[in-house]
């Protein structure tokens, strides 16, 4: 019973046209998401992971919002112990992931998508690209620190 109901939410897409306030809806979303996704024994996902995906789809989002036209295609995938964030937008130019440089003023948020994923990777589309980031869900935290928790 438990398996069929993660397979009903195992993914979502969500599109939305760019502009003031999608990066908080974007948010909103993925944290909706991880809050209805069972962890291994029933529990909720850790509050840290909610933490790193609302981080990752608001910079990716935000990217997308300032340097992109049209609309944004936000998809979360949860599968094998893995959330998969992608943000698909029609700029073809890729985004730079920059070392980092504590002296440089702003600039930082794909170098803190690349702190907090286990993966990272941009890859052309057809029309723009598409931006992906890959969180561990971690089902070993302190009950404490678990969303709602």
């Amino acid at each position: 019973m438990q398996e069929a109901r993660i397979a009903r939410i195992a993914r979502i897409t969500h599109t939305f046209e760019s502009g003031k306030g999608s990066a908080s809806h974007a948010r909103s979303i993925a944290a909706e998401f991880l809050g209805r996704l069972p962890g291994r024994r029933g529990a909720a996902v850790p509050r840290r992971v909610v933490e790193s995906t609302e981080l990752v789809v608001s910079e990716l989002v935000t990217n997308a919002c300032k340097y992109a036209p049209g609309p944004i295609v936000l998809e979360l995938h949860a599968a094998g112990g893995l959330l998969e964030v992608t943000v698909w937008d029609r700029e073809p130019s890729t985004p730079t992931v920059r070392t980092a440089d504590p002296g440089r003023i702003g600039r930082h948020g794909l170098e803190l998508v690349v702190a907090v994923a286990e993966s990272f990777e941009v890859r052309r589309a057809p029309v723009g690209k598409r931006v992906t980031a890959r969180i561990v869900l971690d089902d070993d935290a302190d009950p404490a620190q678990t969303q709602g928790g």
